[in-house]
């Protein structure tokens, strides 16, 4: 995957840079993203004091809409799905998570086409959680407020399509779960992730 990605900027970084002036502003984009959870993590700290952290490499899909406010500021609200489950210590970990954030971004055009840009996000999460096995039986379901940080670079392969590509932190919140026998498990999860997605842009 990783070799992947590379891959996609060496492309983009020696195509000629598609920027054009069509007279016609195109402020408001929707679109789609696809990221790689590079070892989303799921540290558990049990009542009785034991911490256990399991880990996946899973991958996840979101949506996302949003505007152009200023030539250097884009506001988006962006929605998304992913998961991971694994096995520690004969108990198996199993998350699904939906989240829901307004991303602000601040970024530099370079030749109308290539935007390098730093982000962050604030949201909420629908966090279901199941542990069971190895002693342990608890599952629940919540709600909780998420935050991430973005870096990446968006590149305008003509007037109405870009595609981007980058690199987010996120903490996805906490979900407490009630052990079977009476204890509980709280449970942080937060995910490094690399994305890459495509966005069409119209004018309101």
């Amino acid at each position: 995957m990783k070799r992947s990605i590379l891959g996609i900027f060496f492309i983009i970084a020696t195509v000629p840079a598609f920027g054009y002036d069509y007279g016609t502003s195109r402020d408001t984009y929707v679109g789609m993203r696809i990221h790689k959870n590079e070892n989303i993590a799921f540290a558990s700290e049990i009542s009785d004091g034991d911490t256990h952290t399991a880990r996946d490499d899973s991958f996840g899909i979101g949506l996302m809409i949003g505007n152009r406010l200023t030539d250097h500021v884009k506001i988006e609200f962006e929605t998304s799905y992913t998961g991971g489950s694994d096995t520690k210590y004969g108990s198996e970990y199993d998350f699904d998570i939906w989240s829901n954030m307004l991303n602000v971004y601040v970024y530099q055009q370079f030749g109308g086409a290539v935007e390098p840009y730093v982000g962050m996000g604030i949201g909420v999460s629908g966090l279901w959680g199941d542990v069971h096995g190895g002693g342990l039986s608890a599952s629940d379901a919540t709600a909780d407020m998420s935050w991430s940080a973005m870096v990446g670079v968006n590149f305008a392969l003509n007037a109405r399509i870009d595609l981007n590509l980058g690199l987010k932190y996120q903490n996805y919140g906490d979900v407490d779960m009630k052990n079977a026998n009476g204890g509980h498990i709280s449970t942080e999860i937060d995910a490094t992730e690399i994305y890459i997605g495509g966005a069409y842009k119209f004018g309101l």
